[in-house]
């Protein structure tokens, strides 16, 4: 199976191809343009290295958040408008899990944030199961940054762009994994739209939306004045 990967979650968003579970290639987008411009170059440069036309790929994977609002609307709706006009399908994957999906094989349990802006985080645990990947072991949640910090006992390994913020103030007992595994990368959205497809999960195109982890600050001014 030929999956072309997106995640443009973050500030520096990356494109992968692979082919089923083997990485073939990821590719940075450009950090001097907005997503919107370095998407569809980034997605073009990476069939063009693995030497693939676009009806050639069979399955579009893309983080649906938690994430940037602006980066999962356009993530998403390029992965859809893509996958339509090639007649591929399209899986959506989880930012938190594509994070812990990188953590080294000596790493059991994981506690992975991203940025909700506004002094906040969405943070969720994982814990390795016996097949190797990292799953979830309990549900993320919106929580204050401090307390989420605080709420931390030592011992905890934490990852997530988030991290970069406060790398200095971790509480004591408490690491980070290596900065470079911190932020969502399109190889680790292969590997997981590879297993969750392979064991039977499909989305709906029509269907397949962005997870925001709240309103938009426009969204809830608008509904703060009705």
């Amino acid at each position: 199976m030929r999956i072309l990967a997106l995640e443009t979650t973050e500030m520096t968003g990356s494109v992968a191809a692979a082919d089923g579970g083997k990485l073939l290639v990821q590719k940075d987008l450009d950090p001097g343009q907005r997503t919107a411009q370095s998407l569809v170059p980034g997605m073009r440069a990476a069939l063009e290295d693995v030497g693939w036309r676009p009806p050639d790929v069979d399955l579009v994977a893309v983080t649906i958040g938690p994430g940037s609002f602006t980066g999962l609307r356009i993530g998403v709706a390029t992965a859809k408008t893509f996958a339509y006009a090639v007649g591929a399908e399209v899986l959506g994957i989880d930012t938190l899990e594509a994070i812990a999906a990188a953590a080294p094989p000596q790493v059991d349990a994981l506690a992975v944030a991203v940025d909700a802006q506004r002094g906040q985080v969405i943070a969720g645990p994982f814990r390795r199961h016996e097949d190797g990947w990292m799953r979830p072991s309990a549900a993320a949640e919106l929580v204050d940054t401090e307390a989420w910090l605080e709420s931390l006992p030592a011992g905890t390994i934490v990852s997530g762009p988030i991290i970069r913020k406060f790398v200095d103030k971790l509480p004591q007992g408490v690491t980070a994994i290596d900065r470079p595994l911190w932020r969502p990368q399109a190889a680790m959205v292969a590997q997981l739209a590879h297993r969750d497809y392979a064991s039977g999960r499909r989305d709906d195109l029509w269907k397949l939306l962005p997870y925001y982890s709240r309103l938009s600050a426009a969204e809830e001014k608008l509904r703060g004045g009705r």
